[in-house]
């Protein structure tokens, strides 16, 4: 096996383990264990089990943002804004997988400061990005207009994902969908009344 290889191998064992077990069981053992490698392989890869918890938190972060990246730059704004949004939605299983695993990180980044250090820090990047599609929706948009609703955009599109994570049957891909229109509709809206 090359390395290239087995740094692939031993990052999705640490991705599955986090996704199917949840931040506290994700020891370097079980991770050791679904690499089907030793506990020193893990160790030389990461360094400590922080470190290993930080690189699942980072890979998160980077999927969602391919994903975002993805979103056609030439539609029309507010059709993008609400593309990127849903990005973070767990419409399938893959992203559900996501949302999960962006759920645990929330609630370990309480009592770990090098782990919330990281999820503040992405999600600051991600208020970034969706202040910028909001900001494009109007020249008349002040900065503080845009970073005002795109936290409520934020705030909502999170908020959607872990109740999602933790009732799905209350809050199917359909009614995600739903909610996100709205909540975008509504901004854009009241947005385009700031000009009347």
């Amino acid at each position: 096996m090359t390395a290239d290889a087995a740094r692939h191998r031993v990052s999705r064992a640490v991705w599955d383990t986090v996704a199917e077990l949840g931040i506290e069981a994700t020891t370097v053992r079980a991770v050791a264990a679904r690499a089907d490698c030793t506990t020193g392989l893990i160790m030389h890869r990461f360094g400590s089990r922080s470190a290993m918890l930080v690189h699942a938190r980072q890979t998160l972060f980077d999927r969602t943002a391919t994903r975002a990246d993805g979103v056609d730059a030439g539609e029309p704004a507010a059709k993008r804004l609400l593309a990127v949004a849903c990005t973070v939605l767990p419409l399938d299983d893959v992203r559900m997988v996501e949302a999960r695993i962006f759920t645990g990180f929330a609630a370990a980044s309480i009592a770990d400061a090098e782990l919330r250090e990281l999820h503040v820090h992405n999600t600051r990047q991600w208020l970034e990005r969706i202040t910028g599609l909001v900001a494009d929706l109007g020249s008349h948009v002040t900065d503080v207009e845009a970073t005002e609703w795109a936290q409520e955009i934020v705030a909502t599109m999170e908020g959607i994902a872990v109740l999602a994570v933790l009732d799905s049957p209350t809050y199917p891909a359909a009614a995600q969908e739903r909610l996100a229109r709205r909540t975008i509709a509504d901004v854009v809206e009241r947005i385009r009344g700031a000009t009347a």
